[in-house]
């Protein structure tokens, strides 16, 4: 577990992803990962207190981690085009 992208500070990470790389802020999660359009990808940006988190929902497990009902942790959604949240990331498809 654990792509993360990378905004300057630790708020506003959602508005910072939408406006720099052409994001869509959901204001809702989609119900499941198959709903995620094709050629997009889901970042969940996660209000730890301290300090925002953008993961990058890469796969249906971590979709389901990030977005447990049972995490009371604010979150926002993002929609971001695939190939960049994955560069952004440093995701490795190989790796996973």
């Amino acid at each position: 577990m654990g792509y993360y992208i990378e905004t300057k500070g630790n708020f506003g990470k959602a508005a910072t992803i939408a406006a720099e790389w052409d994001g869509i802020v959901l204001k809702y999660s989609p119900r499941a990962y198959s709903d995620i359009p094709e050629g997009k990808a889901l970042i969940v940006v996660v209000d730890n207190g301290m300090f925002e988190a953008a993961a990058f929902c890469y796969d249906e497990e971590e979709f389901k981690y990030f977005t447990d009902s049972s995490d009371p942790r604010p979150k926002l959604y993002v929609l971001l085009d695939r190939e960049l949240a994955e560069q952004l990331s440093g995701y490795n498809r190989k790796k996973t």
